[in-house]
């Protein structure tokens, strides 16, 4: 991809080269792994035996992969809701030309909500005081919107107490402005097998359920499952299901799945120096690596500015040339160093962060694993300055 900058007073295009640093983002890869999930959840259906749809998660730029391009991809490939966290990302989907459902997940209590009505955005209503401010915004335009109704089962941060409903819900779902779709819980511990809290959050949101018939409230859609809990237990997938790291070919630490998915992002940059240095030298920052022997140390021009951990130090390794090499010394803000000694390496050299190079692949999820955080954290803090390439 070339970009372009009209220089000022000239006609011609002036060609801004790509940085060496760049996220290749494989769209095709994204739309397969949609296609992939709705195969599994057809092909395992849950124990009502409803196939749920699909409410495909864009939130914080796509997990780093961009929103605008992913949401379009998304449609294309046949998502009919998309999810994001706030309403101006919501905007921005709109005005990449995205025309199916929009999710807001976020709290709305001090947001401009003229947004939700200008560009026809669902909102999630979380807190009462929530609730009366989407009501007033629509009575003053003369007009109504749906919503969908977020319960806390436990995680205590957003919705309504599951357990205070008798109390909360009446005034929202009497609103003539408020017309609710759906109904939704988050869980707090999908990802840990050993926590007894998954299920409490389950059996406290079956309740609700039950109670909210007794309410006279009927929501048409009903939905619980983040991708931990897609693939943790079908008895969640309700009406539909929540991925989001599972659409971006990575699966959520412990958890395993039969279903075929692809990596769509890959980082990687290129080698800009080759140096040597002697024993008893100290490489980078701190000089928190000593060489005990003569090195051969290559230096990547990616950084904390670029979104790289400065956990990766020590921990992490990068691929050069088919082969994986650690990174040493410390994570810089522009740069990182490798230990590439006995490898015939130069400058110009590509390295890959995360993908595959010839035999070998580094995920998300093993780099996220050696430096004791989540893949999500990783894919989240890719940063603006590098640009996302859609080959």
């Amino acid at each position: 991809m070339s970009a372009f900058l009209v220089a000022s007073g000239f006609s011609r295009k002036i060609p801004v080269p790509i940085r060496s640093t760049r996220a290749d983002v494989n769209l095709n890869a994204l739309q397969e792994n949609y296609q992939s999930i709705t195969r599994f959840l057809a092909s395992e259906r849950s124990p009502s035996g409803i196939v749920p749809g699909i409410i495909a998660v864009v939130k914080a730029n796509a997990y780093g992969h961009g929103a605008e391009r992913v949401g379009l991809a998304l449609q294309q490939a046949g998502a009919t809701v998309l999810s994001c966290a706030d309403i101006e990302e919501g905007v921005a989907l709109r005005k990449a030309g995205v025309t199916t459902q929009v999710l807001v997940f976020g709290a709305l209590s001090v947001s401009d909500l003229a947004g939700l009505f200008d560009y026809n955005l669902t909102p999630t209503i979380s807190t009462p005081f929530a609730g009366r401010a989407v009501a007033a915004e629509a009575q003053a335009r003369g007009t109504a919107i749906r919503y969908h109704l977020k319960i806390d089962t436990g995680m205590n941060r957003l919705g309504f107490r599951h357990d205070n409903l008798q109390r909360t819900l009446p005034d929202l779902v009497e609103s003539p402005q408020l017309r609710l779709e759906a109904v939704y819980t988050h869980f707090a511990t999908a990802d840990d097998l050993d926590h007894p809290l998954f299920d409490k959050q389950r059996r406290r949101f079956d309740r609700v359920l039950s109670e909210l018939k007794a309410l006279g409230v009927t929501p048409a859609i009903v939905h619980a499952a983040n991708s931990a809990a897609l693939l943790r237990d079908s008895r969640v997938w309700y009406d539909m299901v929540r991925p989001g790291l599972l659409l971006y070919g990575v699966v959520p630490s412990p958890l395993a799945t039969t279903i075929a998915l692809e990596p769509v992002m890959t980082i990687k940059s290129r080698i800009v120096a080759v140096k040597g240095i002697r024993p008893d030298e100290a490489v980078g920052y701190g000089a928190q690596f000593m060489a005990d022997e003569p090195k051969t140390i290559a230096v990547v021009p990616a950084g904390y500015a670029d979104g790289l951990d400065l956990r990766m130090a020590g921990r992490a390794s990068v691929l050069v040339g088919g082969r994986r090499v650690p990174i040493v010394g410390s994570v810089c803000m522009d740069m990182i160093m490798l230990d590439v000694t006995g490898l015939p390496v130069n400058p110009g050299d590509e390295v890959v962060i995360i993908g595959t190079q010839g035999s070998q692949s580094i995920t998300a999820r093993e780099t996220a694993s050696a430096i004791g955080t989540i893949p999500y954290e990783l894919l989240c803090r890719v940063g603006s300055r590098i640009e996302r390439v859609y080959p």
